[in-house]
């Protein structure tokens, strides 16, 4: 079982930031390539899950490695907590809808795994419904794969501490004070419960789409990693563009 406390949040130190940098952006001209083949060509369709604690870089990921991509082939969907009506359906209800067409690129910022994540941590829930719920998960993403869906699931690995170190900046700097919450400084005492569920997570919802754990307190390392990932993975669908 995977143990998150033992496990880098950022680089190696022998690791040439400037050196990185280059090829992120040589990843992302392939990106730009890659994705209008996807499109194009519409046999396959890529779904990729950003998980993490509050503050762990998930729109900055967002807006750092997918700028290089025709927005017209990109779709971004946000899970925020269920309104009063998703509250009225199943759990599902309100993600299925965003899965992604053939050709079609889908992020999904936060997922259905937050119906899992909160409920067990607040108590919300019946014990027994939020087990049922991994064995429901896995076989939403069974599906898509079925249907020809490439699932990349990456969970954004921070420190505590530049945790903190976020969350405060969220109090004071200019641009980015809309983005703060009380409510994430609070979430701060569940900690140590949250790197728990998450590693039961990756231990109960892998290994057919297994996760991919980023060390992300440097953002250009995180940028780095995730790019070249998908990058790897566009290339070995082996795609050409229809004659």
């Amino acid at each position: 079982m995977i143990n998150l406390s033992k496990l880098p949040t950022g680089p190696d130190k022998s690791i040439d930031k400037k050196k990185t940098e280059k090829e992120t952006l040589a990843y992302k001209e392939d990106l730009f390539s890659l994705q209008n083949i996807l499109y194009a060509e519409k046999k396959h369709s890529l779904l990729i899950i950003l998980q993490g604690m509050d503050a762990a870089g998930k729109d900055g990921t967002i807006r750092h490695v997918f700028s290089s991509m025709n927005p017209m082939g990109v779709n971004v969907k946000p899970f925020k907590a269920p309104t009063e009506e998703e509250r009225m359906h199943d759990f599902l209800w309100r993600v299925h809808p965003h899965a992604p067409a053939k050709g079609m690129i889908q992020l999904f910022n936060r997922s259905h795994y937050e119906d899992i994540l909160v409920p067990t941590v607040h108590k919300t829930f019946d014990e027994k419904v939020i087990e049922r719920r991994y064995d429901i998960i896995n076989s939403f993403e069974k599906n898509l794969s079925d249907s020809g869906t490439i699932i990349l699931k990456f969970f954004l690995h921070i420190s505590k501490e530049e945790q903190k170190e976020r969350i405060e900046k969220r109090q004071t700097a200019p641009h980015k004070k809309w983005k703060y919450d009380p409510a994430d400084a609070a979430e701060e005492h569940n900690w140590k419960k949250y790197m728990k569920l998450y590693e039961k997570i990756f231990e109960r919802c892998s290994p057919d789409f297994p996760w991919i754990i980023i060390p992300s307190d440097h953002k250009w390392y995180r940028n780095y990693l995730i790019a070249e990932e998908i990058v790897k993975t566009l290339k070995s669908l082996k795609m050409n563009y229809p004659k």
